[in-house]
């Protein structure tokens, strides 16, 4: 298996149901495509010659934690000036873009009811950022 210099990283708060888990992962996981298209590998093509869309060159990690440990991650990833995607409580009432954005406009950032972020970096400044956090099961 091939070791990355960099991590992708999703980190979900360990209190949501399942479907708000997975929605908010997608949703963080494709903020950091295209925030970092550098990141996908190419196109897949099966035996047939049936074309399917590139993914990500290396995994995706997911981790959980509680609500304090994900506002702690928030916080040292701010103070390191990272790019990061987040996903607010806040975002399960919208049903658009436009919404979304005004909604986590209309919060202070440490008021934020993160439910997630994502985060890629180097491997030992996404783990110091996630300290804390465990592998989601």
């Amino acid at each position: 298996m091939e070791r990355f210099d960099t991590k992708i990283a999703v980190l979900l708060r360990d209190d949501l149901q399942p479907w708000q888990g997975l929605n908010v992962c997608a949703f963080l996981a494709g903020a950091l495509a295209a925030a970092h298209p550098d990141l996908l590998g190419e196109p897949y093509e099966d035996a047939d010659a049936t074309p399917y869309l590139a993914m990500f060159r290396q995994p995706v990690l997911v981790f959980a934690s509680s609500k304090e440990v994900l506002t702690a991650a928030h916080t040292r990833a701010v103070a390191r000036e990272l790019p990061i995607a987040i996903f607010t409580s806040d975002l399960f009432a919208t049903g658009n873009d436009r919404d979304n954005r005004a909604a986590v406009r209309a919060v202070s950032r440490d008021a934020l009811d993160l439910v997630g972020l994502a985060v890629h970096a180097g491997r030992n400044v996404v783990d110091k950022v996630l300290k804390g956090a465990r592998m989601h099961p």
